[in-house]
């Protein structure tokens, strides 16, 4: 078994570990993030309990794919949440679901190919080599509408 041990020679930059060395391969990756928003909406033309007005912690997962830069990464988490925290979350979360987004009956499934469009937007924009590989939208914890990239790019 390994025992604990201290650090004692922090490894250097140019000294330890060349600059060239910091990029492994060159295979795309892909990194994934989460978040959850609380959010209202009713659904429309619907008989069951959803058709009332009801809310939802709903949980969001970006599947991101793309190449390492020089220093090994694809893309920085902080960058994923930034973009989450001002071009997409800003219509979900605490919010009644039917009034801020575009029209539609604010099911999972159309919701999650909303989600998906903004964030693939939102890197294109920012000039990112990175591309959404999914977007999983949970409704519940056992419930999720998901899409992929090759069913958004093939219909």
């Amino acid at each position: 078994m390994f025992g604990f041990t201290i650090v004692e020679n922090l490894q250097k930059i140019d000294k330890d570990i060349k600059r060239y060395e910091l990029k492994y391969h060159r295979k795309r990756v892909m990194v994934s993030k989460e978040f959850t928003f609380d959010a209202a909406h009713h659904l429309h033309c619907y008989q069951g309990k959803c058709k009332n007005l009801h809310g939802h912690t709903y949980k969001v997962i970006f599947g991101i794919s793309g190449f390492v830069d020089d220093i090994g990464i694809v893309i920085d988490f902080g960058d994923i949440k930034r973009i989450w925290k001002e071009q997409i979350e800003i219509y979900l979360d605490h919010r009644y679901l039917n009034e801020t987004l575009p029209k539609m009956n604010t099911t999972a499934e159309n919701m999650v190919v909303w989600i998906y469009e903004k964030m693939e937007q939102a890197l294109q924009s920012e000039q990112s080599d990175c591309q959404v590989e999914f977007v999983k939208l949970y409704e519940t914890p056992t419930s999720y509408a998901e899409v992929r990239r090759e069913w958004m790019v093939n219909e």
